[in-house]
């Protein structure tokens, strides 16, 4: 891969990974609720997830889903039903997590990763980054190259927003900022499944 495409990659994946969507409306959301520390393991999972989906997309389910149209669709289906669920939940909040024992938890890293199976987002993210970055020629190995870009992007991405969630909880420590807070993170994460399911 020459320096002006890895370059291009590079700059692709933040972009893509830094730009409001399911995940990061939900770290910021749980960086309120739930603080930095606390949602490490929902940014790991993101991280880990959406590898195994580059990789996944890269060795042949890309092509497996433009095969299958019935199999992409059942797919955005099950993602946005879920995605709908969980800005529900959030939207449902009404307390900082600390005040409510068992009865709030932040998203697992197993959950975490698994809901890049089902993000609209995701998927088109790593189908683009497939169709684009990756070289026939040497198939692997670019495979691999934008998963690895992906991987040293990702993180740090996600991470800002979990920060900016972490910032806020002093402001959102008075229940009616927060209800409304996680009022407005549960219909935006539902608004932002609408571009992706069309």
């Amino acid at each position: 891969m020459s320096t002006d495409l890895l370059l291009a990659l590079v700059v692709f994946a933040f972009v893509t990974s830094i730009t409001p969507g399911p995940n990061n409306f939900m770290l910021l959301a749980s960086g309120v609720n739930f603080g930095f520390r606390r949602t490490i393991p929902h940014m790991l999972g993101i991280g880990g997830g959406f590898l195994s989906l580059l990789l996944g997309v890269g060795f042949g389910l890309g092509a497996l889903l433009t095969a299958y149209p019935s199999l992409h669709l059942a797919l955005k289906l099950a993602g946005g039903a879920y995605l709908l669920y969980l800005a529900w939940r959030i939207a449902m909040s009404r307390s900082l997590s600390e005040k409510d024992g068992k009865a709030a938890r932040p998203m697992t890293f197993l959950e975490a990763a698994a809901f890049q199976w089902v993000n609209p987002k995701a998927w088109v993210m790593a189908v683009t980054a497939m169709a684009v970055y990756a070289d026939p020629a040497a198939p692997f190995l670019s495979v691999l190259v934008v998963a690895l870009a992906f991987a040293l992007v990702n993180l740090p991405s996600v991470s800002t927003w979990a920060g900016f969630g972490m910032a806020l909880r002093g402001f959102l420590a008075d229940p009616v900022r927060l209800k409304w807070f996680n009022i407005a993170m549960g219909v935006a994460l539902a608004v932002s499944l609408w571009p992706m399911l069309r």
